[in-house]
């Protein structure tokens, strides 16, 4: 706009200095010349020519652009045909991404790739695609994209990840365009998206895919190859912080946590082999292949016995933190000695969950409750030490365990948050605290330290007139948010953490465990003709609808002791689940059963009623 005004002006400043004239006024100019042409006008007039250049460069630009834009949509055109989308297949990407059979999902991954790369172009960020199905079962894939800090992509982009997916073949190009004028979007930006994939037998080709997709929008990639989902994340966030949070390798990765590891066990006095040996169930997957890479860097200092290493047995088959967590029971493939140490990744080694069995065979499962009250007391105590008054948090959603919650208040007084399930809830109100410590019961969880909060701590180690106890205290500290992957849940990185503290704490799994006492708990589901018809409020612990359901579960939770329940829906299929726990077990399965019920009756519940658990 500005240009076309500056040629007006030119037009008129031309006219003036050089106007059309008659005949008879060239003759008369002829006889009587103006000597006095001043120079102001020769200025104006190189000045117009060099406002018409300018404007001949910018609509040339314009029309490169153009044809820029219409040749990649053409390669578009065209390599979306090696990636048809099934005809009617509807998929929506949630906190999980997008996550199916893997038959379904060579479209979605091609589309993607295309997404991440206009979402590089609109940041001028790395953005990173990660191919993975986590825990699911082998013959599931899936896809998420990582977002410029290593966090998850943002809610609006989200849905646009639903909508370019669910397009049909012919509309892809209008639903491309449409994502390019709604963020104002420059198609001739440089992208640059990296690409990583678990060790699922699909993942190689839908990875593929997804590069597809980069190349055909003109984006640049790194093909990271087989990493676990929180190595990429960690990636994306060291390219995009220029090293500041670390080297975006592999090996990087390996060198900034084992050197933070080494430091803090140097703090942990006379430790015996038995000590520093640990079981790790590697669900066969990723997890289990990076922790063979990872070992040599430890330098003994942690023993690993690896099982479900991937060689033999199916991915998270009989095995992996889901499994343990679910089932209550060790995996299969793993020898578990009276007393020992254990723990188990699940598929793309995201979440963690530590266990053992006792002189009485009885399994003992410490989840990410556990985790985070663990944790969360290491650091307290570390803050105390250093004199540092900064704000520490835990994050816990409506499935933490009551006797975590009470804990943390009323012992620790340390201040707990509920929010919504999801990791991506969790992730946001930690943020809100110097530091925020989130874990879902399910093992997936990391620290989040304020960029305040780590600049005191490393002035403080800098200080010169800080004395012997605030300085080792102050140390830990920074070696600990040097071992922490705070982009995301990491279940290396979680693991790393819990062998330090329990070695500088001196305590065993065994007192760890006793910190606390779970409440007795029972987790069920019921199918309903649509979830929709279930609301829910105050971090999803109370429903709103359908009507009478509340009330119906506050009458139910006044029989039992210590007890409490709720239900949500599901975020990917037709059920409700229910949550219930009480003083003892057959009292929590009786309250499960009874609120299932009630959900059934009230909330339009299909097939048999739900059957008593005993």
């Amino acid at each position: 706009m500005q240009l076309v005004l500056q040629l007006f002006s030119c037009r008129v400043t031309l006219e003036t200095h050089h106007p059309v004239q008659s005949s008879g006024q060239k003759q008369s100019q002829q006889s009587s010349p103006d000597s006095s042409t001043p120079e102001r006008g020769r200025g104006d007039v190189r000045q117009c020519i060099h406002v018409i250049r300018e404007v001949g460069s910018a609509a040339h630009a314009l029309q490169s652009q153009k044809q820029h834009k219409m040749a990649q949509f053409d390669k578009v055109s065209q390599k979306s045909k090696l990636h048809p989308k099934p005809e009617g297949l509807t998929l929506q990407y949630g906190t999980a991404g997008f996550r199916t059979h893997a038959k379904h999902l060579d479209h979605i991954m091609f589309r993607m790739g295309l997404l991440a790369t206009l979402r590089s172009k609109k940041t001028k960020s790395t953005i990173g695609v990660m191919v993975t199905a986590s825990h699911n079962p082998e013959e599931d894939n899936g896809v998420k994209l990582i977002d410029p800090m290593g966090e998850m992509v943002t809610a609006v982009w989200e849905g646009y990840a639903t909508q370019l997916a669910n397009a049909e073949q012919d509309s892809l190009l209008k639903e491309l365009k449409d994502i390019l004028e709604k963020e104002d979007i420059d198609v001739s930006e440089p992208a640059s998206v990296y690409v990583g994939k678990d060790t699922r037998p699909s993942s190689a080709s839908l990875s593929q895919a997804v590069l597809d997709g980069v190349s055909s929008l003109g984006g640049k990639t790194h093909d990271y190859g087989l990493v676990t989902t929180p190595q990429l994340h960690y990636m994306v966030c060291c390219c995009n912080t220029r090293g500041c949070y670390g080297s975006p390798t592999v090996e990087g990765y390996y060198q900034k946590l084992s050197q933070a590891f080494l430091q803090l066990t140097q703090n942990a006095s006379n430790r015996t082999d038995d000590q520093k040996r640990l079981q790790v169930d590697g669900a066969n997957g990723i997890g289990a292949l990076k922790m063979r890479e990872m070992e040599a860097f430890l330098r003994s200092e942690l023993q690993v016995v690896l099982s479900n290493d991937g060689s033999s047995g199916k991915l998270n088959h009989m095995c992996g933190a889901d499994y343990v967590k679910v089932q209550q029971k060790a995996p299969q493939g793993m020898n578990m000695g009276v007393g020992e140490r254990c723990c188990s990744f699940d598929g793309d080694a995201d979440r963690i969950v530590y266990y053992y069995t006792d002189s009485k065979g009885c399994f003992h499962l410490l989840d990410g409750d556990k985790i985070a009250t663990l944790i969360s007391t290491y650091l307290k105590e570390l803050l105390t030490q250093a004199g540092l008054n900064l704000q520490i948090a835990v994050v816990q959603t409506a499935y933490a365990n009551g006797s975590s919650t009470r804990y943390l208040e009323d012992v620790m007084k340390v201040v707990v948050c509920c929010t919504k399930t999801g990791v991506k809830h969790l992730h946001h109100a930690a943020q809100e605290y110097d530091i925020g410590v989130y874990f879902e019961a399910n093992g997936h969880g990391t620290v989040l330290f304020s960029k305040a909060a780590q600049k005191q701590i490393q002035e403080l180690v800098k200080d010169l007139n800080t004395n012997d106890e605030r300085k080792q205290a102050v140390k830990l500290l920074e070696s600990t948010i040097n071992l922490i992957n705070q982009t995301v849940g990491d279940a290396i990185s979680d693991m790393l953490v819990i062998e330090a503290v329990l070695a500088i704490r001196g305590m065993s799994v065994q007192d760890w465990d006793a910190i606390y006492t779970d409440l007795p708990n029972r987790q069920l589901k019921v199918t309903v003709s649509d979830r929709r018809v279930i609301d829910t409020t105050d971090a999803e612990r109370k429903a709103v609808t359908p009507e009478g359901l509340q009330d119906a579960i506050d009458s139910l939770v006044k029989k039992y002791k210590n007890a409490r329940s709720f239900v949500r829906p599901s975020g990917t299929e037709d059920v409700v689940r229910v949550y219930a726990e009480a003083d003892t077990q057959e009292s929590a399965d009786s309250l499960a059963h009874e609120v299932s019920l009630a959900v059934y009756r009230l909330a339009g519940g299909v097939g048999d009623e739900p059957k008593p658990l005993h």
